[in-house]
């Protein structure tokens, strides 16, 4: 029985039509393509050897212009410089020069130039020929003469004139020669992209064709095809939900069963209990953890799990009141019956059966060594606490016994300094015999000085003190005035450089601290290390008070800062106080030192808080 075509989507016949007519347009655009790639790489190939002549023709007026200069340049040393170096290069130069010019014309394999056979090309290099070769007569010449020891001036200059008079003319031909050569390119490339205008012509035409006589039937036929396929889909989907309805009741229990293989995958202490207590299921390894065997099941699972009493009643009361659908996380600590304490981290899920009738899922985890190393970290972490309770008393008495020791150094200073002046001033004011006047004069002049000295000696002594610069206007001003006022008092070199251009003010506390820090760093600079210049710098950027202490003293051996130091000798227990205050503000404290080269001390202090003031209070 024949086979009715009307009733095929797509019958063989139609198929066949198509694909004939599909292979000769792809042939069609095939065989444009291939002739196109041909002609062009016919003209690449043409271009390769153009560009190589017109790039050789470019160097001849180059080569003739070196030429030109070369000879010049043999005859402005003739007389006063040794020119065989200058010969061997013209004679490279004219070699180079003459192999060129006749390959542009007879072709040069080596060099890739062709056989030129255009005639106009010919005509031209015909009428620079005599220019050509009376410039190289002229210069193998000169280079013959020289090699025969027969080389004159007048000679030399005969042959450069020569060459001079015919540079110009050759460089004039050179040019249309070059300009030839480029008409001729721009000729071959006007013609390659008419041809490509045709075959692209050519190509869309064949595309046209088949977007008419194969695209637009296929899709006629593709159209009715998807519609049967979307007839067929609703078909399917009405089948669909009559399976989904007959599987609903299997996905339940394929969920079920999902869930309870999660927790036998990813839990390796699990058991199952029914409602009054008793035990349905227990893992192996539940088992050896709690040191029993299955014929000894026969208890609740709160009688289970632990012997202790007061465990066993909390357990039944956490598994009495987890009868919601609510997983329920506890740790639990049990006693097993060989005595041993374990740490359970329990997870209780409530199961439904079936039957309705609700069980529970237990999950547990041993964490025995994380509660075990939870307690040790306890204790370390009070044994800690002590030791730096103990530490900062220790501090504490050394910062009392620091300040002990300033105190006797504000008292020896006054005693011994100020107090002998003060001694001094006294007998020398008694001794004064009004009558007796030159002895008058001389020592009203020493009491000034004196006098002068002592002023000098109180001022020393109070600006140790608080300087009332810190509290009324702020660290700024402070060290500014603590630089200048040391710098007077010791002869020393000591500047303030402030990079900051705002005024801002700082907690009390903070400012008092830092203030003291860079005072014990510049007196360190000053008594122990000798300096003669100092430098403090001060900024403020970021939130982040930063004071740089650098001097060109001795320096120190670092290695002394780790060492809590016993007295004040050369500075330690300067240093040391520097810290703790550094620290009492939680900001930081840096001190690098070189052994002949100087110390550089670097104090941060952060703050989130700061008043601005622009001008002086």
């Amino acid at each position: 029985m024949p086979n009715d075509k009307t009733q095929l989507p797509l019958d063989s016949e139609t198929f066949l039509s198509i694909r004939k007519w599909y292979l000769w347009a792809l042939a069609g655009i095939a065989v444009t393509i291939i002739i196109s790639q041909i002609l062009i790489q016919l003209h690449l190939n043409s271009q390769l050897s153009d560009s190589r002549v017109i790039n050789v023709a470019g160097f001849q007026r180059a080569y003739s212009q070196k030429l030109t200069k070369e000879l010049l340049l043999i005859k402005s040393d003739f007389l006063k410089a040794e020119i065989a170096p200058k010969i061997k290069e013209l004679s490279k130069t004219i070699s180079i020069w003459k192999h060129s010019h006749i390959a542009l014309q007879n072709g040069d394999e080596d060099k890739g130039l062709p056989n030129e056979d255009d005639t106009e090309i010919l005509e031209l290099f015909n009428t620079l020929e005599p220019h050509h070769s009376a410039m190289v007569q002229a210069a193998e010449t000169i280079i013959t003469s020289y090699h025969n020891n027969s080389l004159t001036e007048a000679s030399l200059e005969q042959n450069v004139a020569v060459v001079l008079q015919n540079e110009n003319r050759f460089l004039q031909l050179m040019d249309d020669i070059v300009n030839q050569y480029d008409e001729r390119s721009k000729s071959k490339l006007k013609n390659l992209k008419q041809k490509e205008y045709i075959l692209l012509c050519i190509s869309l035409l064949i595309l046209l064709l088949e977007i008419v006589f194969i695209f637009k039937p296929l899709s006629l036929q593709i159209r009715k095809t998807i519609g049967n396929l979307m007839q067929n889909q609703v078909n399917s989907d009405a089948r669909a939900k009559e399976v989904q309805q007959l599987y609903s009741e299997k996905e339940k229990s394929l969920q079920e069963l999902q869930e309870l293989n999660f927790v036998i995958d990813n839990a390796a202490l699990f058991a199952s209990a029914r409602k009054d207590g008793s035990i349905v299921f227990i893992s192996k390894k539940f088992l050896g953890l709690l040191g029993i065997t299955e014929n000894q099941l026969n208890k609740p699972l709160a009688e289970i799990l632990t012997t202790d009493s007061g465990q066993q009643e909390y357990l039944r009361e956490v598994l009495k009141g987890n009868r919601k659908n609510v997983i329920r996380t506890e740790e639990i600590k049990i006693t097993t019956l060989e005595g041993k304490d374990f740490w359970l981290d329990m997870s209780i899920v409530p199961m439904h059966q079936s039957s309705r009738q609700q069980s529970i899922l237990i999950l547990c985890s041993d964490i025995t060594e994380r509660k075990e190393n939870s307690i040790k970290v306890e204790q370390l972490t009070k044994q800690n606490f002590e030791e730096r309770m103990l530490q900062k008393k220790v501090q504490a008495s050394q910062i009392v016994e620091g300040q002990e020791e300033e105190r006797k150094r504000i008292a020896k200073d006054i005693h011994d300094g100020i107090g002998q002046m003060l001694t001094a001033l006294k007998f020398n004011i008694e001794s004064i015999d009004p009558e007796n006047k030159d002895k008058t004069i001389e020592k009203i002049a020493y009491l000034k000085t004196l006098t002068s000295d002592l002023i000098k000696g109180v001022r020393t002594a109070t600006f140790n003190l608080t300087p009332p610069e810190l509290s009324d206007h702020g660290i700024f001003p402070a060290l500014q005035k603590m630089t200048v006022e040391l710098s007077k008092l010791t002869g020393k070199t000591i500047l303030f450089d402030n990079k900051t251009d705002e005024h801002i003010r700082f907690d009390s506390l903070a400012e008092t601290n830092v203030y003291r820090v860079v005072q014990e760093a510049v007196n360190n600079a000053i008594k122990y290390a000798e300096a003669s210049y100092i430098l403090v710098t001060i900024n403020y950027r970021n939130d982040i008070l930063s004071v740089v202490i650098d001097d060109d003293g001795k320096g120190f051996d670092e290695s002394i800062l780790g060492q809590v130091p016993k007295n004040n000798s050369e500075g330690g227990m300067g240093l040391f106080f520097m810290k703790e205050r550094i620290d009492y503000i939680n900001g930081r404290l840096f001190i690098n030192s070189i052994l002949g080269e100087g110390t550089r001390v670097t104090i941060n202090y952060r703050t989130e808080k700061q008043e601005e003031e622009h001008g002086a209070e």
